[in-house]
């Protein structure tokens, strides 16, 4: 979509700013579940061993169980490895700071109607970091859900301002939010589940 103004352009980088986040947030989620997931496997494996040790359990299911965890673990972290959840975080926090510093460059800019050339080059360069950073199916779905906040943000913020010229009025204010539980990615007190799983996104509501 062609951009028209300075406005255009910062809509445009705080909904990929927002998508990067949501990316980043996912990639770590899973890159904790699969350390906790280890850790409570090598505890159950020591705990094993150590009642093994002290009841003198030599039973051929006491011996071979420590074996099993303990190569669960060496299979779960190889394939934590495989994911390479480091490397692709921080090529996120990268294309983010690229964003972030043509997003700061957007909102200083003086003539709000006018795109210069060094704006719009720093602009494309924001847009290959984004494109470059996530695959774009995964994009697609962090895309969505970042139009989706931006727009209840931006509803949220209406009503707030309405609310304060109608205190400033004197007239009465009823407060209540659009929010529900299952607008916004969000995650329960369990460290191994999520709430609402981010692949599963593939339509945006109508607001």
């Amino acid at each position: 979509m062609r951009k028209e103004s300075v406005e255009d352009i910062i809509t445009s980088l705080r909904a990929r700013r927002d998508a990067m986040g949501y990316a980043h947030e996912k990639l770590k989620q899973d890159s904790d579940a699969y350390n906790k997931i280890i850790i409570l496997v090598s505890l159950g494996a020591g705990l094993m061993e150590s009642v093994k040790m002290r009841l003198g359990l030599n039973e051929a299911g006491w011996s071979l169980a420590p074996i099993i965890l303990n190569s669960s673990i060496a299979g779960i972290s190889a394939l934590m490895k495989f994911q390479n959840y480091p490397a692709r975080m921080e090529k996120i926090t990268q294309a983010s700071s690229v964003l972030n510093n043509c997003l700061q460059k957007a909102r200083n800019h003086q003539h709000e109607d006018e795109i210069n050339a060094d704006l719009m080059n720093d602009y494309n360069a924001s847009l290959i970091a984004c494109e470059t950073s996530i695959y774009p199916s995964e994009r697609k779905l962090f895309m969505v859900q970042s139009h989706k906040n931006l727009i209840m943000i931006l509803k949220a913020e209406k009503k707030y301002y309405d609310a304060i010229d109608n205190a400033n009025s004197g007239k009465s204010i009823i407060t209540e939010s659009d929010v529900s539980n299952d607008d916004l990615i969000s995650y329960n007190n369990s460290p191994l589940q999520t709430k609402k799983d981010l692949t599963c996104i593939s339509e945006i509501d109508e607001l």
